[in-house]
């Protein structure tokens, strides 16, 4: 479902081609319903970003002027890992389904996350896209406690190639999927940044969540 028609090897050595910026925009903004199996029925559901934690509208821009770490090359993404709200998970690749939906890891597995490959690599220049779900059928998975995290927070990547992409969080805000900022979120600024990806917002038996909480972050550190 996810491959490209390439060895495993290869798949590795090979960067994947990626997809044009208004493709991306159009495919994230209308398939962001990619977690589509979120039960939203535990506890009182997962937090939500804070007001306070919303993106400083000149954080990217700064970023660009030289605040962030230097770009790496291409590399895949091996794990994720934000220790103030414990994640430490694999990340796989995912691609679009066959329906044209951004796919996402298969959701009996609560603790995995997913590497969008129509965008760059965390770490390279641009903006690199990292999605999971909330919760399933047998309670929280893997960015249940997204919605926490809060601005100086940071996100790890180890990647295939030994190096660790460190992105500090400079936002965290929820979008409602009818409503959804692609632009804003997606776009490159310029410099290496990251978006992590979730569902959030109000929940509802009929329609599941009804938005995305997304992290910002940019790249600070390369070890």
């Amino acid at each position: 479902m996810y491959g490209y028609g390439l060895s495993t090897e290869e798949e590795e050595e090979r960067p994947r081609k990626r997809a044009p910026w208004g493709v991306i925009a159009l495919v994230l903004l209308t398939g962001l319903a990619l977690i589509r199996n979120g039960s939203g029925e535990f506890d009182m559901g997962p937090p939500q970003p804070a007001s306070a934690a919303a993106a400083d509208a000149d954080a990217g821009a700064r970023s660009a002027l030289g605040g962030a770490a230097q770009a790496l090359p291409y590399a895949e993404p091996d794990r994720v890992r934000i220790p103030a709200i414990s994640v430490d998970a694999p990340v796989m690749a995912v691609g679009l389904d066959p329906d044209g939906w951004v796919g996402a890891p298969p959701p009996e597995d609560p603790n995995l996350a997913g590497w969008f490959t129509g965008a760059v690599s965390p770490g390279e220049k641009g903006t690199a896209v990292v999605v999971g779900h909330v919760d399933n059928q047998q309670g929280p998975a893997v960015f249940y406690g997204l919605g926490a995290l809060k601005q100086g927070n940071r996100v790890e990547i180890p990647r295939r190639d030994g190096k660790t992409a460190v992105f500090e969080i400079y936002g965290v805000e929820v979008f409602a999927k009818n409503d959804f900022p692609g632009d804003r979120v997606y776009a490159s600024k310029g410099a290496p940044e990251l978006r992590v990806i979730t569902c959030g917002g109000g929940f509802s038996k009929a329609n599941g969540y009804d938005g995305n909480v997304v992290v910002f972050a940019r790249l600070a550190e390369v070890r």
